[in-house]
């Protein structure tokens, strides 16, 4: 044996050791994946796959470790850690990050003093400015998970990525509930544009920022200023464009608008309602955001939560077993955010407890998170609960039939699904009962409000309705 190898030969003789000592199961799972690297004098140097990983076996086996070690190099043993690169990992195909942050190129902005209206007599001031255009590498389209809740969204913003301004999705408006990948998918296409035409000058801001900054701008007389910073953008990204209220900042927010979608610049917007749902927003703001396309982010299916679980387990150097990651996909159905933040929790109370990540795990710790859900509301039941209480059948109610009581029932349910079940939107709603469109849904909400208002009878259907709906296991 060369000395070359000598480190390989150690360390198998303490697998050896190891694997009479625990069972299989912890014994693959927690010692296969190590690879010795060298062996120099008595420190022995091994690769593990995460900072996880090593400090789950420093905490669960240390003295296994400690007393294997000094049995097959000597009573001098000692053992480093590297840690395992995750782009060296083969298991799966998702990069833990993209690299480094994208960057602007300086640009040159005309301003002018801050005395007042420019005099058009007065030649204004250049300034060369670096723009930051504020977006996550870790928010790329290797790290997307693709699924039917959000295929449309992901084919529309590769289109995009690859010919900003130019494709007719423009402006590109992404809504659905939170949690669901909306700044994910936004800033995706922004690093893809960055990366493909490295001159465009692309921008992230949030609804509410922009609105700050407006009235900032217009506290210190540099509104001027603030409108040419924003129309030098080649693409502009704004998350939570329902925040951006006020008749100020929409009114600015509607010349930047004009501006670079008339220069054919990319314009892209997230939110957590459909254009037509937007409260307090100027007509003419709303009939541009539906100019282009507007794509809706939908919850996951289990085999798009699953992917998405075995995504984020890789990017974090952690092995979970199928089974865990199954029960979390079967136990959490809302959102991404809700997914990752079970997951991390389960890894972070298995390294800081020393214990293996398992089904009885992960059901105590999303038990914390999410609760109790199995009486989650949706428009299922709330369909079925109104059927029961007016006495008719589910076809009957999503049927085209005019009379009069079949027609209350299917408002009522329409009202009941937009109040009771979260983020659900009116499209989603009137597409389950009876293909109806967005428009009808709104009308059947406000003649069930106005009736609640005014008709006693009606009130009280409404609120037995409610009551079955609280104590379903009593029906």
């Amino acid at each position: 044996m060369s000395l070359e190898d000598r480190h390989i030969a150690v360390w198998q003789n303490c697998l050896t050791i190891i694997g009479n000592n625990i069972d299989e199961q912890k014994f693959n799972t927690w010692f296969r994946p190590i690879r010795p690297v060298s062996l120099v004098d008595s420190t022995l140097t091994v690769e593990v796959p995460s900072d996880f990983f090593r400090e789950y076996l420093e905490g669960a086996f240390l003295d296994l470790l400690k007393k294997t070690l000094q049995r097959a190099i000597g009573a001098d043993a000692r053992l480093n850690y590297m840690v395992r690169p995750v782009r060296e990992q083969q298991a799966m195909v998702y990069p833990a990050s993209h690299g480094l942050p994208p960057t602007n190129k300086t640009v040159a902005i005309s301003t002018y003093q801050p005395s007042g209206s420019p005099n058009p007599f007065v030649f204004p001031g250049v300034q060369r400015v670096q723009i930051n255009p504020r977006l996550n590498p870790v928010y790329c389209f290797g790290n997307l998970v693709e699924g039917d809740c959000n295929k449309m969204g992901v084919t529309a913003g590769e289109s995009i990525s690859a010919a900003p301004g130019k494709t007719p999705f423009n402006p590109l408006f992404i809504f659905g509930g939170p949690g669901l990948g909306k700044t994910h998918l936004a800033q995706a296409i922004g690093i893809e544009i960055k990366e493909k035409f490295q001159d465009l000058v692309v921008l992230y801001v949030t609804g509410n920022e922009f609105k700050t900054q407006y009235m900032d701008a217009v506290k210190g007389n540099r509104l001027v200023d603030f409108m040419a910073y924003y129309m030098k953008m080649d693409v502009l990204i704004v998350d939570d464009i329902q925040d951006l209220l006020g008749q100020g900042s929409q009114n600015a927010f509607f010349n930047v608008f004009n501006h670079l979608h008339q220069s054919g610049k990319q314009l892209i917007f997230t939110s957590d309602r459909a254009p037509v749902e937007l409260q307090n927003f100027e007509e003419r703001l709303l009939s541009r955001f539906k100019w282009g396309l507007s794509v809706e982010l939908t919850r996951p299916d289990f085999e798009t939560r699953l992917e998405m679980l075995r995504a984020r387990a890789f990017r974090e150097g952690v092995a979970v077993s199928e089974e865990v990651l199954d029960f979390l996909a079967t136990r959490i159905k809302t959102n991404f955010r809700e997914l990752e933040g079970a997951l991390i929790s389960l890894v972070a109370n298995a390294t800081l407890c020393h214990k293996e990540i398992t089904v009885e795990l992960a059901e105590s710790v999303t038990g914390k998170i999410v609760g109790e859900k199995e009486n989650e509301m949706s428009i299922d039941t709330i369909v079925d609960t109104v059927c029961e209480y007016f006495n008719i059948t589910r076809e009957a109610l999503v049927s085209k039939s005019r009379k009069r009581q079949i027609v209350q029932a299917r408002q009522i349910a329409m009202y009941e699904c937009r109040t009771q079940i979260r983020n659900c939107s009116l499209s989603t709603i009137g597409m389950e009962i009876g293909g109806k469109d967005h428009a009808t849904v709104l009308h059947a909400c406000s003649t069930v409000q106005d009736l609640m208002a005014t008709d006693k009878l009606f009130r009280q259907w409404v609120s037995d309705i409610e009551n079955m709906m609280l104590v379903p296991v009593l029906r």
